[in-house]
């Protein structure tokens, strides 16, 4: 079976990388990069520890998870892609002693700042409440790009501009200084958002890591393409099979297309997919990853903190939508490959699934993860246990290799197996802080957001316009607050605009009636479609420059693709079930029926159903799709019964020659 090169894979995934935050990654020298990667390790290994053993105070913890992280960002991106590259400037180890001294600050002085959160700031809090939002402010910039940093001082100035402002923007004004030490406290940077990604995030990331280091990614590859590669457009469902797989544990459209898409894209063009379609199919197969549990995408932990439920609750209503957003992309695929008359892949190119199965251990760490979430015990205690089954897996497996294929003695394989074992550790380790950097970044800048929210009433008033806007027709609210979810996920990543949507638009939802729960998953849903929605869709671009395809026609392909998955939403706002709330029959019976509504959409999107559908037939089985989306019994039946009708009218009413 062609694959590419490991030197092919490692130059896409870095210029993948450098679509999703700024071109200014440093390649520093040896020693320097040495010194960064230790202190990378250092940075997670610390959180397992307060995390699993030896719990500290959240006033000293969550300065060092944002500041140290803020070091690690400053020391391996550059301001600027002219600054040298191969060294640290020295600005920048300024900035760096800045980081070091707010960690001392909170440190070395935990309790006087929690005294003081009541008795009033001194000068020594005002000078590093400054310091930290603007270095923040930067970190935030060069790992995640400008339109974050934008975001927080545009709503920093609203503080200061609000006394002047019209109507429902007008605010009484707040002192900067009392401004300044509110949002460098609990109620902003080191708020919620940053609580989640101190705890769960980063344990879920290094998850993750640890998982890519057992080599599971490339074992989720390997079975979806046993199972689907052989079927019509095999190539396009092993990219839908493998992302919902492999979106378990990664949680990130551009860490899915990586994974997957340097195998996937190749494979379908070879299969006869032209560049545009083969991108728009991994951009929207990877897209789903954030949705699809356990892990879904880091925005799910903070959903889970505000509404303040068990992340159990927030995994549970997560896996019908899921599986109607990857029912809506396999059914695309099949369509296209059908009007495209494209066929498998041979069974000789395929991997033998029962010899594949010898593998399906890899698969342990994830099951123990469910099991041990499902039972009830918190989600980083249950990360941190399926972190421990892949050390024992990897161990296990080098050992074997030592024994059995090397035949080495029991020392020599005992003592090179716990080498090799320390060193994939230390890699996972150092993987998994080059990849929560990001989202330490973006959850504190968010926090910022949130506290001028908290402090200047805002999200009131936005809550009272939507309420007005929803009181006689409730979908043009949400649809309101779809379209606000769209344009915060098309400039930053999806936690941060869900976080913010969520602060702004939840609470108007809420007020109107819409389920809390219901509310947050609608904008949390949105928010990760922004990925594939024009005119900034990361995941498409992504998937183009690995296709070598062009960007718009990727992302409109991308966007008529997930088309279907767009109205998935509308259909659990207006059937709660679908997010498994309520009776077992019920859910039963609104799953089946919304399963055939997405595929019927995409019938209609495509144009094709057992043959070609002409403009007519094509909004019948739109109509025929919405109906069965609507939560009603009589419509159900009528959509169901139109579908039918069409169907067997395209296949055995009239000859039709497929494309």
């Amino acid at each position: 079976m062609d694959r590419t090169t490991p030197a092919a894979e490692a130059e896409a995934a870095q210029r993948i990388l450098d679509m999703e935050v700024p071109s200014s990654k440093r390649t520093l020298r040896p020693t320097l990069a040495s010194a960064f990667r230790w202190l990378g390790i250092a940075f997670v290994a610390f959180h397992m520890v307060v995390l699993l053993v030896y719990p500290i105070d959240p006033t000293i913890a969550r300065p060092v998870h944002v500041y140290v992280g803020a070091i690690l960002g400053l020391g391996l991106f550059a301001a600027s892609p002219k600054s040298r590259l191969d060294t640290v400037a020295w600005y920048d180890w300024l900035l760096i002693a800045c980081c070091v001294g707010i960690v001392a600050h909170f440190a070395l002085d935990a309790d006087g700042i929690e005294m003081r959160a009541f008795m009033g700031p001194n000068e020594r809090d005002t000078v590093v409440g400054v310091t930290a939002l603007v270095i923040l402010l930067e970190f935030s910039r060069r790992t995640a790009g400008l339109a974050m940093p934008i975001i927080a001082l545009v709503f920093i100035a609203y503080i200061f501009v609000g006394p002047w402002l019209p109507g429902a923007l007008y605010h009484t004004g707040v002192p900067w200084r009392e401004a300044v030490n509110f949002l460098a406290g609990t109620e902003g940077i080191f708020g919620i958002t940053t609580s989640v990604s101190s705890t769960f995030i980063i344990m879920f990331v290094t998850f993750a890591a640890f998982l890519q280091t057992s080599r599971a990614g490339e074992f989720f590859n390997d079975l979806a393409m046993g199972l689907v590669g052989w079927a019509r457009g095999g190539p396009a469902k092993v990219a839908v099979v493998s992302s919902s797989m492999f979106g378990a544990v990664s949680g990130s459209s551009v860490a899915n297309v990586v994974a997957s898409g340097t195998f996937t894209i190749p494979m379908m063009k070879r299969a006869g997919y032209d560049p545009d379609t083969a991108g728009a199919v991994e951009a929207t197969a990877s897209t789903g990853g954030q949705l699809a549990p356990p892990v879904m995408g880091a925005g799910a932990f903070i959903m889970a903190e505000v509404l303040g439920v068990p992340y159990q609750e927030i995994l549970i209503a997560g896996i019908i939508p899921a599986v109607l957003y990857y029912i809506a992309c396999y059914a695309h695929a099949d369509l296209h490959a059908l009007k495209a008359g494209l066929h498998g892949l041979p069974r000789s190119e395929l991997p033998n699934l029962p010899r594949l199965m010898l593998r399906a251990y890899l698969f342990s760490p994830l099951l123990i993860l469910i099991v041990v979430l499902l039972s009830g015990y918190s989600p980083f205690r249950a990360a941190g246990l399926g972190i421990a089954a892949t050390i024992v897996i990897m161990f296990a497996t080098f050992l074997a290799h030592r024994l059995f294929i090397a035949r080495k003695n029991l020392l020599t394989a005992l003592i090179g197996s716990l080498w090799q074992l320390w060193l994939a550790i230390c890699e996972a380790l150092a993987g998994g802080s080059r990849e929560a950097l990001q989202l330490v970044a973006v959850c504190a800048t968010a926090g910022i957001v949130a506290g001028v929210i908290g402090l200047t009433g805002i999200g009131g008033r936005f809550a009272t316009i939507l309420l007005e806007l929803g009181g006689s027709v409730p979908l043009l609210a949400m649809t309101f607050a779809a379209i606000v979810a769209l344009i915060l996920g098309m400039g930053v990543p999806t936690t941060a605009a869900y976080a913010i949507a969520a602060a702004v638009v939840a609470p108007g939802l809420i007020r109107m009636g819409v389920e809390p729960l219901v509310a947050h998953m609608f904008i949390f849903y949105y928010a990760v479609l922004s990925a594939i929605t024009p005119p900034v869709a990361l995941a498409s671009f992504a998937a183009a420059g690995l296709a070598r395809g062009s960007l718009w026609g990727t992302s409109l392909k991308a966007l008529k693709f997930g088309m279907a998955t767009f109205m998935v939403p509308y259909m659990f706002y207006m059937n709660p079930v679908l997010l498994a709330q309520g009776p077992l029959f019920g859910v039963f019976q609104a799953v089946a029926t919304a399963g055939i509504g997405v595929v019927l959409l995409a019938c209609a999107t495509e144009g094709y159903m057992g043959g070609r559908l002409g403009l007519p037939l094509r909004v019948a089985c739109g109509a025929a799709a919405i109906m069965c989306i609507v939560p009603e019994g009589l419509t159900d039946l009528l959509g169901i019964g139109i579908g039918i009708v069409l169907f067997a009218w395209q296949k055995f009413g009239r000859r039709h020659v497929p494309a």
